[in-house]
């Protein structure tokens, strides 16, 4: 059995120094995921840790025992994920590790594995040329993902192959969307197949969805516990680019479709799940938005048999969801009052809220006995670790983890204020050691993207503490838009981004600074995608802040809405191009405004907010002569992942902020030399 080197006395994970040196903050392992078995006498978790070589992060997949301490079961370069259990407690994962029973095997894609539970070697089980994605399991019926190049199954290898020798990398598209926050779709298309566990390998491989075509891009599905049957997402599209999500039951033995739900006016999705009696499926049903009508996400419980359903748990919009053993409840995840606290909601009843702390939960696992919830538990000042919940009281236990949770220095106090309309608006202040009266803290205003989110829960990638450990007091708050303060405050701000925002910021930035252990005078605001936005916004409607850094963020409107991966979901809330609301909220009209250093951060492989908006925004600076920097990453995404890249990107903000709200000469971070 391995130890866990972090949880001991002394371990390297147990200090501070974790926020202080930004290669030992990327160093920390992390806890992705969190399945029981079927026996619920041990879990599995994805963990995320550092490479040797120190430039990427790799995957495993750990054990925690019940009774015990957790180790590790799997190890190789390419990493473990999508894990599950089998009927049997057997694992199956997927990995692009290679087989070491084929000689050539070709290029690495992500193949099917099952590490038995008596233990041994995993072995491979099934594998496709376009790699596997997700599985399910019930009994011995198996149902995963997969990418499938349209034309004959047989040649579907040769034909990956041939255009790999000739150089080919087009596509030619005929619908809409093109690319997804970070990939390029195509030329595959997502397929579901179900097979049989055998003894070696999977056995009756079937093609359940051969004439899917684009309807299961980016889906969610899962299996019956009896396994007859599948339920997935399915897209039907629509005129000019629009299109709709439906639910539908696939039968594994005859590949036989209906459809489950559907509705003009919304998209039923994840997160998905089947209760254990078979009779019902819980999911998310979303409507969509127009120019007055807001975003809203609910649970929707629904007959598997009819289709039959109604809405669950007003106001609470579905983070995670899981039912009780006996089904007669479904265990629900989602954002309150700034936390992610986990609900009952009786099938016969109101929903009551479980758990009281001020934490998050996701990853939502009931035992067989119904007496606890396990779950993913964390906080904004704490690191996800695995937790036990007693279903009746609510209680709390902490289980031994795969991963540490590094202490933070300072403390973390909710803070509220009013706003001009009258609406409470709410936050975390995340204050310094030693902040005082005497010696007050700089101020950082920290904005969340979205712009349908919460501060609510521990950041890998937007850490205030990082912050807090070098000095600076950081406000997360949640202005209109966010999630867990009820219908009304998604539609305060709806189709009125940067004006309403920008007021309740105002309200809550002004209540923090007139406190005495804050300085007044060294401020500064940032945040990326929409908190981007919103940071552009503030550089052209206010000169209250020393320095501004807007990450992955939207400058002009028209151009984003046109660009971006999802666009019909933006010309939904603004309109077509060159409408009204374009003109009114784009950040850009108020560029002879900006008198506040900007530092642009952007990814060139975002897709969901594209390069343009970065490349423009850089030349408008210029050409208009505000002082600004721009911290390009010719292959990061949406957010930044790589560890060397995540060490350039916070070195770069505190050298930047060191400089204009601190008074520090500027210093040109090594990371970026």
């Amino acid at each position: 059995m391995a130890e866990c080197p972090w949880s001991l006395p002394g371990g390297r994970f147990d200090r501070v120094s974790a926020f202080n040196d930004i290669r030992d903050y990327v160093a920390i392992p992390r806890v992705l995921s969190l399945r029981l078995s079927p026996d619920g006498s041990r879990l599995i978790s994805t963990v995320q840790s550092l490479n040797p070589d120190g430039k990427s992060f790799g995957t495993a997949l750990w054990a925690i025992p019940l009774d015990g301490e957790p180790y590790r079961l799997t190890r190789s370069a390419k990493g473990e994920g999508a894990a599950v259990f089998t009927a049997a407690g057997d694992v199956l994962f997927t990995s692009a590790r290679p087989d070491p029973t084929v000689k050539d095997s070709g290029d690495e894609v992500s193949s099917l594995w099952l590490l038995p539970r008596a233990g041994g070697e995993a072995r491979q089980v099934a594998t496709r040329p376009g790699g596997i994605g997700a599985v399910r399991t019930a009994g011995d019926v198996v149902v995963f993902s997969a990418d499938v190049l349209d034309g004959e199954e047989s040649a579907e290898e040769d034909t990956r192959k041939a255009r790999k020798d000739a150089g080919i990398s087009a596509v030619l598209f005929e619908g809409y969307p093109m690319r997804f926050w970070d990939h390029d779709l195509g030329p595959g298309r997502a397929r579901l197949f179900a097979a049989r566990l055998g003894d070696d390998r999977l056995e009756d491989v079937r093609d359940l969805t051969p004439d899917a075509g684009e309807a299961l891009r980016e889906g969610a599905f899962e299996l019956t516990p009896d396994g007859a049957t599948v339920i997935t997402t399915w897209r039907t599209y629509l005129p000019k680019g629009e299109w709709r999500a439906d639910l539908v039951a696939i039968d594994v033995a005859t590949g036989e479709r209906r459809v489950l739900l559907t509705d003009a006016d919304h998209d039923f999705g994840g997160p998905l799940a089947i209760s254990p009696d078979g009779a019902r499926i819980a999911c998310s049903r979303e409507r969509h938005t127009g120019l007055d009508v807001s975003a809203r996400s609910e649970l929707w419980i629904a007959d598997l048999a009819t289709g039959q359903g109604r809405a669950y748990a007003p106001d609470l919009f579905p983070d995670d969801v899981a039912w009780a053993p006996d089904s007669s409840a479904v265990y629900l995840t989602a954002d309150f009052q700034g936390r992610r606290p986990v609900f009952r909601v009786p099938l016969d009843g109101e929903a009551t809220r479980l758990t009281g702390d001020d934490a998050a939960y996701r990853e939502l696992n009931p035992s067989p006995d119904g007496r606890f919830v396990y779950a993913v538990h964390s906080a904004v000042d704490l690191a996800p670790a695995p937790a036990r919940i007693d279903a009746v009281t609510g209680e709390i236990a902490a289980l031994p983890s795969p991963a540490p949770r590094p202490a933070v220095s300072g403390t973390l106090t909710e803070v509220t204020a009013t706003a001009d309309d009258g609406a409470t608006i709410r936050g975390w202040l995340a204050l310094p050691e030693g902040a005082s009266a005497a010696d007050p803290a700089p101020f950082l205003l920290w904005i969340h993207g979205g712009p349908v989110a919460s501060w609510n829960d521990w950041q890998w990638r937007w850490q205030a503490w990082i912050m807090v450990q070098h000095g600076y007091a950081v406000l997360l708050p949640d202005p209109c838009l966010s999630t867990g303060y009820g219908q009304h405050m998604i539609d305060r701000g709806w189709g009125d981004w940067g004006p309403r925002t920008q007021a309740d910021l105002d309200a809550i930035v002004d209540a923090v600074l007139d406190r005495d252990d804050i300085d007044r005078e060294r401020i500064a605001a940032m945040g990326g995608s929409f908190g981007g936005y919103m940071a552009n916004w503030l550089a052209g409607h206010t000169d209250r802040y020393k320095a501004i850094v807007t990450h992955a963020s939207l400058w002009h409107l028209d151009q984003f809405a046109g660009t971006t991966d999802l666009a019909m979901y933006w010309q939904r809330e603004f309109g077509e191009p060159g409408s009204e609301r374009y003109q009114l909220l784009s950040p850009h009209h108020a560029l002879d405004k900006i008198t506040t250093p900007l530092l642009v951060i952007h990814g060139d492989k975002d897709y969901r907010v594209p390069i343009g908006e970065a490349l423009r925004l850089w030349w408008d600076l210029r050409r208009s002569e505000v002082e600004s920097k721009f911290l390009y990453f010719p292959d990061e995404n949406h957010w930044i992942l790589k560890p060397g890249n995540s060490v350039a990107w916070y070195e770069t903000v505190l050298a930047f902020l060191a400089h204009h709200v601190l008074g520090q000469e500027w210093k040109r971070p090594d990371s970026v030399a």
